[in-house]
């Protein structure tokens, strides 16, 4: 599975921002599909987590904040990020998961200004 993530950017904080995640193939032949995160200087983290069921999971940091979508004509995954603070910045990564093998995306950057 190859992914291709983009809309990464500098916004103040209170702005939001949409990240997106372009699959290779069907979305809904893949088990999962998530975003994570890694600050400078931090491990990477999971933030959020769409099934194929069409369930979602998220990091508690973000619960409320950020919401993941997906587009199946598409074959895309996006992650909408509101209310954004300084503490989200990071870079971005879109992954996905099938049939127990993780394929990762490019990150891409994410930069909260206070």
């Amino acid at each position: 599975v190859q992914l291709q993530a983009s809309g990464g950017g500098l916004v103040q904080a209170g702005g939001s921002l949409r990240l997106s995640c372009a699959a290779s193939r069907s979305i809904l032949s893949i088990n999962r599909m998530a975003w994570y995160r890694q600050a400078p200087g931090k491990q990477r983290e999971l933030v959020a987590i769409m099934r194929s069921s069409g369930s979602t999971d998220y990091a508690d940091s973000v619960k409320g904040r950020f919401t993941i979508s997906r587009d199946n004509a598409q074959n895309t995954v996006a992650l909408l990020m509101n209310s954004l603070k300084p503490e989200d910045t990071a870079v971005y990564y879109c992954n996905a998961l099938l049939n127990n093998e993780m394929y990762w995306g490019q990150g891409t950057l994410v930069t909260v200004s206070s």
